[in-house]
């Protein structure tokens, strides 16, 4: 049984910074891609960021291009997202995410194999 948990999450200013850890337990995931999705109050679930299992390739939203982060440490079986120049658009759950086939993790929340329980992003204007 495989098991992500997400931390960091929390209120912060706009403009600001926050870094999102997740942690896999119960099997190593270093031959899965990993990555997150954000879901915002009253809408769809979202992709934002991927990488591949070697972290040579990394995918992110148009929407966070450019602030956003995505990284990965297999011996610790985590990923990271470190986010700046957070906006209040910004705010929303944020889902950590793996799986087998990378492109399908970034394609659709179908492509996900695992997903954890979430962390709470809010950001303030």
């Amino acid at each position: 049984q495989v098991q992500l948990v997400e931390s960091g999450g929390r209120l912060v200013q706009a403009g600001g910074s926050l870094r999102l850890s997740c942690a896999a337990s119960g099997r190593t995931l270093s031959s899965y891609g990993m990555g997150w999705y954000r879901r915002a109050p009253g809408k769809e679930r979202k992709f934002v960021a991927a990488i591949s299992w070697s972290g040579s390739s990394t995918y992110y939203a148009d929407s966070v291009e450019g602030r956003f982060t995505i990284s990965r440490d297999n011996a610790k079986n985590s990923v990271y997202l470190q986010m700046n120049s957070l906006k209040s658009a910004d705010t929303a759950v944020y889902y950590c995410a793996a799986g087998l086939d990378t492109v399908a993790l970034v394609t659709s929340p179908g492509g996900v194999d695992y997903w954890g329980q979430g962390t709470q992003v809010t950001v303030s204007s």
